[in-house]
């Protein structure tokens, strides 16, 4: 099947991308590596023993990135809809996380809950704007969601966010659970692109699958 010119024009700027290039010569499997790699040099959000959780993680970019520095005593958790090749000292879970199954599943491999989450999901693009940026604000909720069922307190989320409708309100919802919120632009992040990633920081609510087991835990 032929491509369409915007696929091949698409396809041509990507391989041109020096990301692109860097992570094929680095052993990186995409280009969101550096992306968290940035953030990690900043934040210093990632450190050994934690338990972290990287949702949308296919192809396994940021698992890659952030399974040496959790290390052995730690616990990494990757999920996603799309197969994708093991990383060493990571579980990974191939599914959907709208679905029951798989959610039991994260937590099941998280006892006691996790210290970060991190989300670089994405919707697929329809080209109709309203409707991709109302699926990219959902995805960001639906990790929100998830935060606040399983952080520990003073846990951390990471999220990419489009800038657009439905945004401030994400912003309004952080707030009320988390103490901070540091905005992120990365080098890999293309220009054009409106993405963020959103670190929000301290967690302040009070997981509600962990209240539901009757404890909590932390580092």
């Amino acid at each position: 099947m032929a491509r369409s010119k915007s696929s091949q024009k698409w396809l041509k700027e990507h391989f041109k991308d020096p990301f692109v290039q860097r992570a094929m010569k680095e052993g990186y499997r995409s280009r969101a590596s550096y992306k968290l790699l940035e953030i990690q040099q900043k934040d210093h959000l990632i450190r050994p023993g934690m338990r972290v959780l990287d949702v949308g993680a296919a192809p396994g970019g940021w698992t890659q990135v952030a399974a040496p520095l959790i290390g052995r005593k730690g616990r990494l958790v990757a999920v996603d809809r799309l197969a994708m090749d093991p990383v060493a000292d990571a579980i990974v879970i191939c599914g959907d996380v709208y679905e029951d199954a798989v959610l039991a599943a994260c937590r099941d491999a998280l006892p006691g809950g996790a210290d970060l989450i991190m989300s670089d999901m994405a919707p697929n693009m329809s080209g109709i704007a309203s409707v991709d940026q109302a699926r990219a604000i959902d995805l960001a909720e639906l990790a929100l969601d998830m935060a606040q069922r399983w952080l520990v307190p003073g846990g951390s989320l990471l999220i990419k966010v489009f800038m657009g409708s439905g945004a401030e309100d994400l912003r309004r919802a952080l707030r009320r659970d988390f103490k901070k919120i540091v905005v992120r632009k990365p080098e890999a992040s293309r220009a054009r692109s409106t993405e963020q990633y959103w670190l929000a920081l301290d967690f302040q609510g009070v997981a509600q699958e962990r209240l539901d087991n009757g404890g909590a835990s932390s580092l």
